[in-house]
């Protein structure tokens, strides 16, 4: 069984809009500890097994102390998960993961694609993260699933990444791609419809359901090496809606993981 360790990304720096996912971690720790449900995915396997350590909570200073964590984290563990935070961590996380698995695919949840060059200056803002990791070439394939919101200029860097996108618009489970490398997931919470989540800062219209995410996590057959859940919002959230499901998403993933 693989050693994973999950760590708390405080960091919402890189946020447009509006900021809160850096107040997510302790609050879906909180909710996952509630009482209010137990620790088992819908498969009967439980996360409360000595093999997945929780590390806590990291408040970040400076961008690239991610991937200082992150590295630090896989020298010590197999696989590490992270909580979020603003969508910007995954690329440092991803960066650090390059480093010790050197070919992997990424799959990405998401309403947006979050392939601008750079958005309002900043190449490293919550909108870009995926432009830095594919003109590196640090996933050999990314997948992108649940978006709405493609403009010419994203829909022109995902030709040139040679990404594919399943859009919303089109959405149907069995089209998505088996995936054959070790594989990273990535969980924008704004990928959900806002009817499920509305615990985020951009509300999209027309996105996923959150059965549709369970059902996709569970049909992935190929090692999954890490993940991580972002841009859940606690100041948009209604009732901790968002929080639940967050934590609900967890364990399906952690014992993807596992």
């Amino acid at each position: 069984m693989s050693k994973i360790v999950v760590q708390g990304i405080q960091f919402d720096d890189k946020s447009s809009f509006q900021k809160g996912p850096k107040l997510a971690p302790p609050i879906i720790r909180e909710i996952l500890h509630c009482g209010s449900l137990n620790l088992c995915a819908e498969n009967g396997v439980s996360i409360d097994t000595p093999a997945i350590e929780d590390k806590g909570d990291f408040e970040i200073e400076k961008y690239f102390d991610i991937e200082k964590i992150t590295e630090k984290h896989l020298d010590s563990y197999d696989k590490v998960f992270t909580l979020g935070g603003d969508h910007s961590i995954t690329f440092p996380i991803i960066k650090a993961y390059q480093q010790k698995y050197k070919k992997f695919d990424i799959l990405q949840i998401d309403a947006h694609s979050d392939l601008y060059n750079d958005y309002e200056g900043d190449q490293y803002s919550h909108a870009c993260p995926f432009a830095r990791i594919m003109e590196n070439g640090f996933a050999a394939r990314l997948v992108q699933v649940g978006v709405r919101t493609l403009n010419p200029h994203q829909a022109a860097q995902a030709s040139k990444f040679n990404v594919e996108i399943h859009q919303m618009k089109d959405y149907d489970i069995s089209l998505i791609p088996k995936f054959e490398n070790p594989l990273y997931i990535s969980l924008d919470m704004d990928g959900f419809d806002p009817a499920f989540a509305p615990g985020v800062s951009h509300h999209e219209p027309g996105g996923l359901t959150s059965r549709q995410v369970v059902d996709l996590i569970q049909s992935i057959e190929t090692e999954v090496i890490g993940a991580d859940i972002v841009e859940y919002n606690p100041n948009r959230d209604f009732q901790n809606m968002t929080a639940f499901l967050a934590t609900k998403m967890m364990k399906e993933i952690l014992v993807k993981m596992m």
